[in-house]
């Protein structure tokens, strides 16, 4: 005679030869090599749906997935943009530049912004400036360049084996149209990453001084306007770099300048598609007729 009720746990052990048996299948199609990239999109989508992985490792295989059809030309920063030392500019001027910049790694030009002679590290710069026996040419170290066509799955394996995280991106003339990171590909993957800077998940606005903050592009149009008692309309857009770039009618580059009312906002660091940081004055205006 059949028990009046199954056994406490017979749900979870159906929900597993369920789950198994989904498993089984989804090897199955990987093993057999899927045909196209919707093929393995499709096998993904119906491993969300069915609760096999997360949204999270969804996301991120699926970014794995389209770095294979992206180029360095898709994300690289353009040549206009990119952050450059001089080999002839005095160290003591250098200085400036890594703080306001914030990156770990700089390409290295003489005579031409065209002639890129080598990459520095900001940790080699620093280096320089308290041994006053070296100079900047005794850090700077070979360039790597990669063709505008270079597939990103293809340079984010060249980056892993050759332990390098910087390429100099170049036309089929060997004229330098961008630079491309390792950080820049990872991104693509899974999302953005953040650095030393990006200290907290939700503050966004942060006192520099009397009069001058330091904001991320990404601080919310409300919030912005509330916390610096500023007034910033509201439009098409909801977070003060959208603003931004509406006003400028095209991306935000570092060094952007706009005013608005008694403020004076800077662009200090951006990237190839939007501003990442803000300075923020607040500027004395003289009365009307003085």
């Amino acid at each position: 005679m059949p028990e009046p009720y199954p056994p406490a746990d017979a749900d979870a052990q159906t929900a597993k030869t369920s789950r198994n048996s989904f498993i089984d299948r989804l090897l199955s199609r990987v093993r057999r090599e899927p045909e196209d990239r919707e093929d393995i999109m499709a096998v993904l989508e119906a491993a969300r749906a069915r609760d096999l992985i997360d949204n999270d490792s969804y996301l991120m295989l699926k970014g794995a997935l389209a770095v294979s059809e992206q180029t360095a030309a898709d994300i690289m920063v353009p040549r206009a943009r990119m952050d450059m030392i001089d080999l002839a500019q005095p160290l003591n001027k250098l200085l400036p530049v890594i703080i306001e910049t914030a990156h770990s790694r700089f390409p290295v030009f003489e005579g031409s912004r065209d002639n890129i002679v080598g990459v520095v590290m900001t940790k080699d710069l620093l280096q320089c400036m308290v041994d006053e026996t070296l100079t900047l040419k005794d850090l700077v170290r070979p360039a790597v360049f990669i063709p505008e066509t270079k597939r990103l799955n293809i340079l984010l394996h060249e980056f892993r084996i050759r332990r390098n995280h910087i390429a100099i991106v170049i036309d089929e003339h060997g004229g330098i149209t961008g630079l491309v990171t390792l950080e820049d590909v990872l991104e693509q993957i899974v999302g953005e990453i953040e650095d030393e800077y990006d200290v907290d998940g939700v503050k966004t606005i942060f006192n520099d001084g009397a009069n001058t903050w330091r904001v991320l592009a990404t601080t919310e149009i409300e919030i912005f306007n509330t916390q610096l008692k500023a007034n910033i309309p509201q439009g098409d857009y909801d977070t003060i770099g959208g603003w931004l770039a509406d006003e400028l009618g095209r991306i935000p580059k570092r060094g952007d300048l706009v005013k608005q009312g008694d403020l004076q906002i800077e662009v200090m660091r951006a990237e190839s598609r939007r501003a990442l940081w803000l300075r923020v004055r607040r500027r004395s205006i003289s009365p009307k007729g003085e």
